[in-house]
């Protein structure tokens, strides 16, 4: 991570607002299924997906890429944790549902679902899903480190600072090895076997809120 000057309380505001009364919907729909802790993982990577996109320069849907980080574990929850499909499938389709009855169009409807079950693959180009790229940049750096020189560190510290951990690698990681368990096929499963419960236990977000001036450098595995 660079060292930049760290962030007002208006950039972070910023940062972690809904865009639109839609997306702030799709994080109260989260809340009601979701623990603190998962709840507060996706608001993260929502800042973290939308920070990484402007100092990338990309142009991204803001409202779409909101609402699939609110949503992009609920298939995770146990009302919608699916004994067949991988999590993100039927967190995806859960988020199909919350974006048709939003009024979404039926192709915009399916991106949501595209950038939720692709935050799962080992990288996804922007090229392909620029809102897919910036999830899975954003989920990887939080639940394993992964990625960290792409933020300024007072960036993160601050974010953790504000939506704290609070055990949420813990859970996660027991939550996946639950999905991997279940369905070894899956992209859980690949990621549980390729050592994510590791990373998540070597995670430097757990200690970046305690000392935000620590570099944190780029983790050499693969991401998630």
């Amino acid at each position: 991570m660079t060292i930049e000057p760290r962030p007002t309380a208006a950039v972070l505001d910023d940062l972690l607002a809904p865009p639109t009364p839609v997306a702030a919907r799709a994080l109260e729909a989260a809340a009601v299924v979701s623990s603190p802790a998962l709840l507060a993982h996706s608001r993260r990577s929502a800042a973290l997906a939308v920070a990484l996109g402007r100092r990338e320069g990309l142009e991204f849907d803001h409202e779409l890429l909101f609402v699939a980080a609110a949503l992009h574990d609920v298939g995770l929850a146990g009302p919608f944790d699916s004994h067949a499909e991988p999590f993100e499938r039927a967190g995806g389709e859960v988020a199909r549902v919350f974006a048709t009855g939003a009024g979404w169009s039926s192709d915009r409807s399916q991106r949501v679902v595209d950038v939720i079950v692709r935050h799962m693959w080992p990288a996804v180009s922007p090229g392909l899903d620029v809102e897919g790229h910036l999830l899975e940049r954003a989920t990887s750096l939080d639940v394993s480190g992964v990625g960290g020189d792409d933020w300024p560190v007072e960036l993160v510290g601050g974010l953790v600072e504000r939506v704290p951990r609070d055990g949420f690698g813990v859970e996660f990681g027991g939550l996946m090895s639950a999905q991997a368990h279940r369905k070894p096929g899956s992209e859980a499963g690949r990621t549980i076997r390729g050592g994510m419960r590791e990373r998540i236990a070597a995670n430097p977000l757990d200690r970046i809120a305690a000392n935000p001036l620590d570099r944190i450098a780029a983790n050499p595995l693969d991401r998630l």
